[in-house]
């Protein structure tokens, strides 16, 4: 993606009461406890589009209940799965969401005079995560910045089956106001979805050839508890501030155990 002089391509055409019309993208599979409010709060997209891999609860009925376009799309892995949807959308500037997030009031005002005028390609917004009941403020649970909205002409998901990110060549600015995310799993559910991230994260490591050694064992956790927990004051979270940080930590531990098994794997006869 070339870099291009993106604010005289933007505002060409444009009145000062216009803006760029937005569509709102998210991907489901199962989402029905989280799907309405997620939906209710893009009411001021142009467009709303959900893409579902095979739900079997009340998903795709919310979807179309609240004036959604639906398309089913069996499961590619995460980034490419959102880049599909991206694909499908009928506008160019697209706001990639989870059904289990919300767009906080001042983030949308802040989204709808960005796209008034659009100086950039791509905004960045910080997302408040909710863990235990309680919106962390500090530590990896705050400001968790995320690149949601882009004109899809100059930027796109990468293919990463887990921890996927938004790759572009445009200068990437920030808006206020939160992306509120709100899942209501059980921490019981949590903890299997980290194992399953762990799991995707050390296969993506090991076909790229990157090699887990013991000292990742060992440090990885505990830099990342120091780094969160103390430096960036993941403490003043209480309890579940805790928890949170070493959960995470015990993810670094996992991902670099799963690492070694797969080299072990590979190495024997």
């Amino acid at each position: 993606m070339a870099a291009t002089n993106y604010r005289l391509l933007s505002v060409c055409g444009m009145s000062p009461s216009q803006r760029f019309p937005l569509s709102a993208v998210i991907i489901t599979r199962n989402a029905a406890s989280s799907l309405a409010s997620c939906l209710e709060a893009l009411a001021f997209c142009d467009e709303l589009l959900v893409v579902d891999s095979g739900s079997t609860d009340q998903t795709v009925a919310l979807a179309f209940a609240h004036g959604a376009r639906v398309m089913h799309q069996d499961w590619l892995g995460y980034g490419p799965q959102k880049q599909f949807a991206v694909d499908q959308a009928r506008h160019d500037w697209v706001l990639c969401i989870d059904a289990d997030e919300r767009v906080s009031e001042t983030l949308r005002a802040s989204i709808l005079q960005a796209l008034q005028q659009p100086q950039h390609a791509a905004y960045r917004f910080a997302r408040c995560n909710r863990f235990l009941g309680r919106y962390l403020r500090h530590g990896e649970g705050y400001p968790d910045w995320n690149l949601r909205l882009f004109d899809r002409r100059h930027a796109r998901w990468s293919a990463d089956a887990v921890h996927e990110k938004v790759l572009t060549q445009a200068e990437i600015v920030k808006l206020d106001g939160d992306l509120l995310h709100d899942s209501a799993e059980t921490l019981e559910a949590y903890l299997a979805k980290q194992g399953r991230y762990t799991t995707l994260a050390a296969q993506q490591a090991h076909a790229a050839g990157k090699r887990a050694h013991a000292g990742h064992l060992l440090f990885s956790p505990l830099l990342r508890f120091i780094k969160f927990y103390l430096v960036r004051l993941g403490f003043l979270d209480g309890v579940p501030g805790l928890v949170h940080i070493l959960i995470g930590c015990g993810n670094s531990f996992t991902k670099y155990a799963k690492m070694l098994e797969l080299q072990t794997q590979q190495t024997l006869p």
